[in-house]
């Protein structure tokens, strides 16, 4: 009906069906048809048609005149949601895990803000796996394998799992040669990494249990990170999180012959929502960063 109601307001403005249906691209006969259907649909006649002219009926006139604003109205609407949608400016809400956010990615956020200054960026962090539909955010960033079939996803890159502990640590005692070794040791453990190791050169798998009673437990990397640098066990975590204590000599690698699995890092957003220019501007922004880093892009490990 809201295409038939247009037509009707480019007749009366047009003043002709023929001047109409050219403006509209259609046969005289087809826009005489859908006027016939609108007058059925409202139940009453609208316009005066004879050989000579055609004029507005009282009634044709009172419609026409409180359509046309509305549609007017409409039409603005959909401009500016047009201009919105191709502008990257405005505001975008990620959902992340805290220690991803505020680590390896934490200069991706300021480096794309300076880029694009009208763009308002909100971080909701939590190590918690929200609804990203029902949270009304507009793209979310998430570890592991995504099997969420409402979800478009890119793969952003893959964080390989490494063993650290602290130079104190690793002096008081035995040296480590085999996974199977760890179970004598205190653990610092970082939830929910499991204990698993592949041999770089045998590929042997070992899984260690996860200890009933490890001396340090917590859901949050850096806090396990801080823990094993201060010398309370063996961890086990990210390289994206290892990486500076490794540089710096606060953590040493243990069993580096040995590899963790490695956790794929994805975006992900809702299938059926059209990605804003400001959104995709980010995403795009994000696969490039993590395809240059070499800790999310596996040349460093």
């Amino acid at each position: 009906m809201f295409d038939d109601l247009l037509l009707f307001v480019r007749i009366v403005e047009s003043g002709s069906l023929r001047a109409a249906a050219k403006q509209a691209g259609m046969p005289a006969a087809t826009l005489t048809r859908r006027l016939q259907k609108l007058e059925e649909q409202l139940g009453c006649r609208l316009l005066h048609r004879s050989a000579r002219k055609m004029q507005a009926t009282g009634e044709g006139w009172q419609y026409y005149e409180r359509c046309r604003p509305l549609l007017q109205s409409l039409k603005q609407a959909a401009e500016a949601l047009d201009a919105s949608n191709h502008k990257i400016a405005g505001g975008i809400r990620v959902l992340a895990p805290i220690t991803l956010a505020s680590g390896v990615l934490r200069t991706a956020w300021s480096n794309f803000m300076s880029r694009h200054p009208k763009v308002c960026l909100e971080l909701k962090l939590s190590n918690q796996r929200e609804d990203l539909i029902g949270s009304g955010a507009d793209i979310a960033i998430r570890v592991g394998q995504q099997p969420d079939s409402l979800l478009n996803q890119r793969l952003l890159g893959n964080v390989p799992i490494v063993t650290v502990a602290s130079p104190l640590y690793l002096a008081a005692i035995p040296p480590i040669h085999h996974p199977a070794e760890l179970e004598q040791c205190a653990i610092v453990l970082a939830e929910p990494i499991a204990l698993r190791f592949r041999h770089n050169k045998t590929a042997e798998q070992f899984q260690l249990p996860t200890p009933a009673n490890p001396r340090f437990r917590a859901n949050e990397i850096q806090l396990a990170v801080d823990m094993a640098i201060a010398g309370l066990g063996i961890l086990h975590c990210p390289l994206t999180q290892a990486h500076a204590p490794i540089a710096e000599g606060k953590l040493q690698r243990v069993l580096p012959e040995w590899s963790g699995e490695t956790r794929p890092i994805y975006a992900v957003w809702p299938q059926q929502r059209h990605l804003p220019a400001r959104v995709r501007a980010l995403l795009d922004y994000l696969i490039a960063f993590c395809a240059e880093n070499p800790l999310m892009n596996g040349s460093e490990s």
